[in-house]
Order: C-alpha cells, then structure tokens, then sequence
C-alpha cells in the first residue's frame, strides 16, 4: 500500500506526466537503440530499464492506493505505442505495428509491470521501514535478475555475442545495486533491501525463464521491454 500521508497529486497531472513519460520513454528508446554503441544500447532494450520508468513514477505519485499502479501502466502501455510510432518515422516500419499482435502482446507486459513497479515505487518512499525495504529491493532485483537472464544467454552465440552478453550483465548487475544505494534513505534501509534483492531476483529469474526471456531471441525479434 502506498504511503497516504504524502500528498495527493491531483489526478489530471498524474495522468499528463504518465502519458508524456510514456511517450518519451518509447522514443528515447527507439533512439537509444540506434545510436549508442554495445552494451550501452542493451540497455535501452532492456526490461529493467523500462520497469524503472514504472517506479520512478510511481514513486513521484506515492500516495493513493491506486494511483501509482496507474500511471505506471499509463506510462508503459503508451511507451509500446511510442516506440512503434517512432520506429515508424525514423525507420520506415510498417505503422500497422502499432496495432500487431506483438504490440498487444507487449501492452499486456506494460499492464503487469506498470502495476507491479508502479506501486513498488510508491513503497520506496513509505514512511514503513519494510516497504521501503521490499520496493528499493524489487527495482534492484529486476536488474539483477535480468543479468542473470544475459549470463544464461551468453553460451548460446558465438564469441562476440557472448562477450556482449557478458558485459551488459555486468552493467545491469551495477544499475541494479547502484539504485538500491543510491535510493535508499539509511543506511539500514540499503543493507536490508540489498539482502532482499537476492531473493526476488530468483523470483524475478524464474518468471523471465517462464515468460520465455531466458533463450536467446533473434535480432529480429527484439521488441520494446
């Protein structure tokens, strides 16, 4: 449950920042793709990175029960749509991605993980001491369970991709606990959530391998998040 004493953010603003984000996050994306040189660009077709769009917002929204589950959906599914349309114009694809299976497929994904990080981002800035454990803990997790993801992979190619694997597993791996440190606010509160990310990030690896992230995808099927 998100922290009610904080300010309510009224709800027009919520929904403005969600979409704007949202729209941002899908572009930059596409961009990032594009133009940074490897691991760097891994990062942008990342997971993790995106669902730190969902606590980031959900964490700037903090209060309610139900309003930062929402605008961390809010964000994801329109950051699918962005992604599509910017590839439309930067790259010529076919516009009816917007509306493909994969893109419904995908804003399904953004539901969940909006829900989920959404609302971890919210406990992150609880005044709750095990709140703040459990959501700095989950940010953390998914990186780091998308790092073991990328060490699983990395038999599966030849010598380049292995290496390219390798070395953004160990970046993911660094954003995941440089996020908890950094985001934290004691001491106590990092030590805690630092523990409890292990867990969770078997958790978080299991339910990558189930959702079928755990073998290694052809360029071509590389998607938004």
């Amino acid at each position: 449950m998100p922290d009610n004493s904080a300010p309510v953010r009224p709800f027009p603003l919520i929904l403005a920042v969600a979409i704007v984000g949202g729209l941002a996050l899908g572009a930059v994306d596409l961009v990032a793709q594009r133009e940074l040189p490897y691991p760097w660009a891994n990062l942008a077709n990342s997971s993790a990175v995106w669902a730190v769009g969902a606590f980031a917002i959900g964490a700037w929204v903090r209060a309610g029960r139900w309003q930062p589950a929402l605008a961390g959906t809010v964000l994801l599914v329109i950051a699918v749509e962005s992604y599509y349309l910017a590839a439309t114009l930067v790259q010529n694809d076919d516009i009816a991605n917007l509306w493909s299976p994969t893109s419904f497929i995908w804003m399904a994904f953004g539901i969940l993980a909006g829900v989920v990080f959404g609302t971890f981002g919210a406990w992150a800035r609880s005044a709750s001491l095990w709140r703040s454990v459990i959501g700095l803990a989950a940010i953390g997790a998914v990186f780091l369970s998308e790092a073991a993801v990328l060490l699983r992979r990395s038999p599966d190619g030849g010598e380049e991709y292995r290496a390219d694997s390798l070395a953004t597993a160990a970046v993911t791996a660094a954003i995941g606990i440089a996020l908890i440190l950094a985001a934290a606010q004691s001491w106590k509160i990092r030590f805690c959530a630092l523990a409890a990310a292990v867990p969770l990030a078997a958790l978080g690896f299991a339910g990558f391998t189930l959702a079928g992230f755990g073998s290694r995808l052809p360029a071509e099927q590389i998607i938004p998040f």
